[in-house]
């Protein structure tokens, strides 16, 4: 089947394998996983993830609402901070609210329980976290995100069931996770005890092909034996790392001391994480050969520094030539936006028996009807 691109094109088979290493996690070591939608939400493939996950996560309403109406299953709901209507509205279907302060925590409680017998929790910063970029480290200075006076948080242990840690973004190194728990062991132990279930939040990387998932495993049965609690894990690039591609076409080839491509998509609309945090789009440009032809692989928009990166490949580039940039599903079709008005990349799925579906195109009236 030829697509017209740019699209994003999940595929099913590699998405599987992410899959049945969460679904072994919890057979071995009980934790259980929900898809964090701050990082994938695309809902065409939930009937697949359904069957190996266990619920979601989210960080704000609309996500709780995308989960319970899409996914089913466990909806954990989170924010840094709800307003009374919110509030009000996810308490309707959320398993579990998670406050992000201890003031959110008494102001919304006894609404919550009002509505329904809903399991409440905090979020807690224990001033411990694994980041490559600032940006993103939970613990970072004047961080608000989380609870970190100890003290204050055993004044209202009576009043939850459950803590929420997210303080890793990408952590490959299972040494420092180890460590990581057992820091947060140590000093939360009394908290704990009281506890029936315990998020870890998200951003450990232990899909990645040489991640020690059985060490991974023991680690966590022993820590929910230890202090008795349900541990859960919320996967987002874990989840569905290396699953999709996003696929552009080169429309033009310009010369400015280097040889530039221009493709039919654009980092600052269509893979924005690439552009915030300064880090170069991944391309294959041929597992083989000699590859000594040099071009910078450039978006449409009007940004001067819309760059996917500068790589080598096989052979000339010329207009019409596929560029494929691997590893587009987190991050990137939640972030996508109407930047100049491009063509929004449609959405394709290569399901499990290879045929690939068309899941939804993206037309002028969508950008018009994003606006007012």
């Amino acid at each position: 089947m030829v697509l017209a691109t740019p699209y994003y094109l999940i595929d099913e088979k590699k998405l599987l394998s992410n899959l049945k290493k969460i679904k072994h996690i919890r057979e071995v070591s009980g934790a259980k996983s929900v898809l964090a939608l701050k990082c994938f939400s695309t809902w065409c493939v939930f009937d697949l993830m359904k069957k190996y996950m266990d619920g979601t996560a989210s960080s704000s309403l609309y996500e709780a609402r995308l989960g319970k109406e899409k996914f089913g299953k466990e909806v954990h709901a989170y924010s840094v901070a709800y307003n009374d209507e919110e509030i009000k509205e996810v308490s309707s279907f959320a398993g579990k609210i998670i406050f992000n302060s201890i003031s959110q925590l008494k102001k919304y409680r006894e609404i919550a329980e009002k509505i329904k017998n809903i399991k409440l929790g905090l979020r807690v910063n224990p001033k411990i976290s694994y980041s490559h970029f600032d940006l993103a480290d939970p613990a970072r200075k004047y961080s608000r995100l989380g609870v970190i006076n100890k003290n204050e948080l055993l004044k209202v242990a009576p009043l939850i069931s459950g803590l929420m840690f997210h303080f890793n973004c990408e952590n490959n190194d299972f040494a420092n996770l180890s460590h990581s728990l057992d820091t947060i062991g140590r000093k939360y132990g009394d908290i704990l005890n009281k506890m029936e279930w315990v998020s870890l939040g998200g951003g450990l990387y232990f899909t990645k092909e040489d991640y020690p998932l059985e060490k991974f495993c023991r680690k966590l049965k022993e820590f929910s034996k230890k202090f008795n609690v349900q541990v859960y894990l919320e996967p987002g690039e874990s989840s569905i790392t290396q699953s999709a591609e996003l696929v552009t076409t080169v429309l033009d080839l310009v010369h400015n001391e280097i040889d530039i491509a221009i493709v039919d998509a654009s980092t600052e609309a269509h893979m924005l994480d690439l552009l915030i945090y300064r880090t170069p789009a991944i391309i294959d440009t041929s597992a083989s050969g000699n590859r000594k032809f040099k071009y910078m692989i450039a978006g449409r928009s009007c940004l001067a520094g819309d760059v996917f990166g500068t790589y080598n490949f096989k052979s000339p580039l010329k207009i019409g030539s596929e560029i494929r940039i691997s590893d587009a599903a987190g991050y990137s079709m939640v972030k996508k936006n109407w930047f100049n008005g491009l063509p929004m990349p449609s959405i394709a799925v290569k399901r499990l028996n290879g045929k690939i579906e068309i899941v939804r195109k993206f037309t002028y009236n969508d950008f018009k009807n994003s606006l007012s």
